[in-house]
This record gives C-alpha cells, structure tokens and sequence, in this order.
C-alpha cells in the first residue's frame, strides 16, 4: 500500500486527546522526534486544555474532543485519556477520518476492542494500541535476539511488576468506573509482553486480591500453551517490587533489567559462556518518543496498523484479560455497556490460540 502524499510533504502534526500525565509524557517523548509537530490539544474544558498548551508551547487549544478531532490541522491523534473513555474517544476521532495512537489498555474489554478495530478498518484508517514497551531500543533488540534462536526455544517468562498506589476510591487505580486495578494499568503489560514472547496463551489462571472498591489490587497469573511454554507474571499496585523479567529458553536465558517494562538494558547468558551485556540508553527524549516514530513510518508507508502491535493481537490480549477477570468475579460498568447483560464469564480465550 503506498504512502499518503500529503503527510509525506510535510511534517507529521499530531493532535493530543486528553491532558493528563500521561498525556504529559508523551508529548515530552513528541519533542524528541524529528519532523514531528504538537500541533493542538483538545480537552473536555478550555481551561486545562490553554493550561497545557501553555507549558508545551502547543499552539491550537480546542475545548471539547470534537473540535479536536475534526480539525483539518492534526494528521494524528493521541488518546490519552482514562481507560472508559479510549473507546468513545477512539471512535470520534477515527469517525472524523483521523488515524489514532491508543494508550494502553487499548479498552476496559475485548467487545470495545473489537469495535475499535472494525471502525478503523471500514473507515481504512491507521489504528494501535500505545504498548510503549515494544517499541524501545532495548525491546527491539530482544526480539531480534529471541528470533535467531540465541537462548533456543523459550520455554518460560517470569515478571513482576507494580507500584504502592495510594488509596483513592474515587482515582483512576481504585475506581470500578474507571477501569481500575493492577490489571489494566500493569498487568496489559505483563500479558502483552507474554504474548509477544510466547504467543497466544491456551490455558489462562490467575488469584487476585480484590480491595475495598472491589478491584483487583495485586494478582499472580500463569498463562500457558499447549506445547507446555509458561508465563508466570506478579502484579501489584499495593506494594513495589524487582520489576525485572526473565526469559528462560532451553540454550539460556535473558534477564531485563529494571524497570523491565521500560528497559534500557537485558543480559543474555548461555551455557557455558560469559555473560553478554546489551545496553541501551536513552540519549534524547524519554522513551515515549519511539512508539511514537512507528506511527509516523506507519502512516509515511500507508500502512493501517503496525507490524510490532498488530490489531488482531491487542484484541487477543483483551480476551486473556476479559478471561481473568470473568474468574476473578470482576466486572467494570462499561461490561454492562458493551456486552448487554451476557456475563463477561462467558468471554473466550482467542480464537487463534
């Protein structure tokens, strides 16, 4: 598919849906990326989208959503709002032609996932979820050294990953409403990094504790394969850990260094052989900016999703995380919304597993 001429000509200009901190991030990682422009920001209210606009020096500020998506100044646009509104916010830009960078959870379920991806391909347009993870130096790396077979075949993941949240019913970690828990703030990253490791999961199992909110605020999950391949993944938002990961295959293993979700740094060792340390540090920006790059070469190459984070997998990996929930007893408002009144329990693993 070739490219779209008119993004080709000139610098690619990039809307921001949202105004939080991790809209906050990513336009800090925006600034470290050649030819690319903050070109506006876009806020349910005009006054926190001037307010951000004036410490980045973004030039157009819209008060709504709307005006941000249908402004024929933005070529992109980043969602970055809380886990319930990805959907609806998604949806509005795709529907005014926009092509869209989705923060991760990529949607509170597999059925608002799924929606999202079939819009965004009826309307032929760019669409991916903001795994931050996959596109760093170090990240890309391990991949390369996993497909040419350097520890042979991996047989085992290990990681933990989390943070001690403080206790806000009403905040987005402990809200129901909101999507809250260890498992879409932490632990999309541990199951994307299983399923880009090992593939699809067969068998998904997992204990959570269930908080005051009713939220799952830490979690052991195993996922597993029918060739016998494991992940055994640790979230929290109750305490902090290692946050390191470890790939065991059956001629080495590689250990990522923390934090292993934003590395800059694994070893690999083989049998019999000295350790070989791969470093990577960030010599500009502050990491967002490479997922950020993949869009633009995405869209400079008319492609409609990226090769790295391929839709049918983001889909995939909100089933493992719909099948988790459905055997912890939690369920989100947005599942009534999105799935009528089916019990999410009845939600299957993928298709392709």
């Amino acid at each position: 598919m070739g490219g779209d001429p008119s993004i080709a000509s000139h610098p690619i200009r990039w809307g921001i849906l949202g105004t939080g901190r991790i809209a906050t991030k990513f336009i800090t990682g925006l600034h470290a990326v050649e030819d690319a422009v903050i070109a506006a920001v876009g806020s349910r209210a005009q006054a926190t989208a001037d307010e951000i606009a004036e410490v980045h020096g973004i030039p157009t500020r819209h008060g709504s959503y709307d005006a941000l998506a249908n402004d024929p100044g933005v070529d992109v646009i980043y969602v970055a709002t809380p886990h319930s509104a990805h959907r609806d916010a998604t949806i509005l830009c795709l529907d005014a032609g926009k092509p869209v960078l989705c923060e991760k959870p990529f949607a509170i379920n597999a059925s608002e996932a799924e929606h999202m991806v079939a819009t965004a391909r009826s309307r032929d347009l760019f669409l991916m979820e903001a795994m931050w993870t996959r596109f760093r130096p170090a990240v890309v790396k391990l991949r390369e050294v996993l497909a040419a077979g350097t520890i042979g075949e991996p047989r085992m993941l290990t990681s933990d990953l989390g943070w001690q949240a403080r206790f806000n019913p009403e905040g987005r970690l402990f809200a129901p409403a909101l999507g809250g828990g260890a498992l879409l703030d932490a632990g999309v990253y541990s199951v994307s990094f299983a399923s880009m490791v090992l593939g699809p999961p067969t068998s998904v199992s997992g204990l959570a504790h269930l908080g005051d909110t009713g939220v799952d605020e830490q979690a052991g999950i195993v996922l597993g394969d029918d060739a016998g391949r494991l992940a055994v993944l640790g979230i929290t938002i109750q305490t902090s850990g290692q946050t390191v990961a470890t790939i065991m295959g059956t001629e080495g293993r590689i250990d990522i260094d923390r934090p292993w979700h934003s590395p800059e740094s694994f070893t690999i060792y083989r049998h019999g052989e000295a350790p070989e340390p791969h470093r990577f540090p960030l010599e500009s920006g502050n990491g967002y900016q490479f997922e950020a790059m993949e869009v633009m070469r995405c869209l400079r190459a008319g492609e409609r999703e990226s090769p790295s984070m391929p839709l049918d997998e983001t889909v995939a990996i909100m089933r493992t995380m719909d099948t988790l929930r459905a055997a912890w007893g939690l369920r989100y408002p947005a599942d009534d919304e999105t799935l009528g009144r089916m019990d999410i329990a009845s939600a299957q693993l993928p298709a392709n597993a």
